[in-house]
């Protein structure tokens, strides 16, 4: 359980003549009782928000939008790092422009269940993996994998079945209409 301090808001933090916790137009909503966002402030729910969307919003653009001092915004910010909530930040890369053009899912299974459960660490060095997912199902795992062209994925499924001693079934992407979207905060 979260400290009193990390959920609870200064005073300091509140925009003037707003109940606690509320930030001057947050487009966020207020988690209802019991939901998992119940351990997250609807202040902070809409600095997460505004930081999904634009990683490198300053503090200052950061702190109108939510209605803080940039002080407390940034404050705010380096609790969410310490709790865990944001683990990093990093650049969108789109896979077609950086000759990536090709996404498939690939699913493996072991050929023998009683072998080791060691498949991801078998394939972690293999670069054009993105993704690896442990799932239920027939499947052991899903791997998201990103190529240049159907060559390099026929190569690549050689590789995966060879390294981790597993079979595989392939579905190849035709187009992605979304990606990467943000949590429901």
């Amino acid at each position: 359980m979260p400290a009193v301090a990390d959920v609870m808001p200064e005073a300091a933090e509140e925009p003037p003549d707003s109940p606690p916790g509320a930030a001057r137009g947050a487009l966020v909503r207020p988690a209802p009782p019991g939901d998992y966002r119940d351990g997250v402030e609807e202040t902070d729910r809409k600095i997460l928000s505004l930081l999904c969307q634009d990683g490198r919003i300053s503090f200052t653009d950061l702190s109108r939008e939510t209605g803080l001092s940039v002080s407390a915004t940034h404050q705010r910010v380096r609790r969410l790092e310490r709790r865990g909530l944001i683990k990093r930040y990093a650049a969108v890369i789109d896979p077609a422009d950086a000759g990536l053009p090709l996404t498939a899912f690939v699913s493996i299974k072991p050929f023998d269940p009683a072998a080791p459960d060691d498949a991801p660490e078998r394939l972690a060095h293999l670069a054009a993996i993105e993704a690896c997912h442990s799932v239920a199902g027939d499947e052991s795992y899903i791997l998201k994998v990103r190529v240049p062209s159907p060559a390099a994925l026929e190569n690549l499924l050689q590789d995966i079945r060879a390294l981790a001693n597993v079979s595989t079934r392939t579905t190849i992407v035709l187009s992605t209409p979304y990606e990467n979207r943000p949590p429901d905060l």
